[in-house]
């Protein structure tokens, strides 16, 4: 199966192309440029590269967040205009659990991917492979790190951390967990679209119409919005 993956939920910038079990090509950047203007032509780059059309795609993997509201819109808005004018089906991935699959494969023990949110605050999950298949141990939340870091202390096993953004939460982590904490090394912080593409290949596909991203929680944008129109009904 020739499945196209695409990652904008991050600064992280990621396509591949998965034909059936090999990896044909793969981008990747992690810069805060616009991904709007770039994922296009990346996507068009890499199929030429690899000398494949549009009509050879049989699926599209999306990142569906969580993430940047406006980088996690872009990746589904894109993914959903191709599976439908491709007619071919469209398959959702927690950005989370993509992140988790780029570097905890071997390793022995739970897995915790995190995004910053701002304040404090983490978007993360917990996750782990079981016989070459990955788990969701804790639903993905967004808490503040201190807090999550305070419930991993109850576990009894060693903690894989891995994301771009662990430098800004690293010293919270290490201090409530000291050695129970591992963190994955800083060529393996970018998520890999190959390892998106891999873990959608053989789900099932979603309702084009209906599918919708993963924000986890509402851009400030619209939550200042609805707070405010409340305000005045009262």
């Amino acid at each position: 199966m020739k499945v196209l993956s695409i990652d904008t939920s991050n600064y992280t910038l990621g396509v591949a192309l998965l034909d059936g079990d090999q990896v044909k090509g793969e981008y990747i950047t992690n810069l805060k440029k616009n991904h709007s203007v770039r994922v296009m032509p990346a996507i068009e780059s890499l199929m030429n590269d690899c000398d494949m059309k549009p009509a050879d795609l049989e699926k599209i993997v999306v990142a569906k967040g969580p993430g940047s509201y406006t980088g996690v819109r872009i990746g589904v808005t894109i993914a959903k205009t191709l599976a439908w004018t491709l007619n071919i089906p469209l398959v959702g991935v927690s950005s989370l659990e993509g992140s988790a699959a780029s570097a905890g494969r071997y390793f022995d023990g739970c897995i915790s991917p995190l995004f910053d949110a701002r304040r404090g605050q983490i978007y993360t999950g917990l996750y782990q492979y079981r016989q070459g298949q990955i788990y969701s141990i804790q639903k993905d939340q967004l808490l503040l790190s201190k807090d999550w870091a305070a419930i991993l202390k109850e576990r009894d096993e060693k903690i894989l951390f891995i994301g771009n953004d662990l430098p800004i939460h690293q010293p919270i982590i290490e201090e409530t967990l000291g050695g129970q904490a591992v963190f994955a090394e800083i060529t393996e912080q970018n998520p890999r679209p190959s390892e998106l593409a891999l873990l959608g290949r053989d789900r099932e596909g979603e309702d084009i119409h209906s599918f919708v991203p993963n924000y986890i929680r509402l851009a400030e944008a619209e939550s200042n919005w609805i707070k405010a129109n409340k305000e005045k009904k009262i």
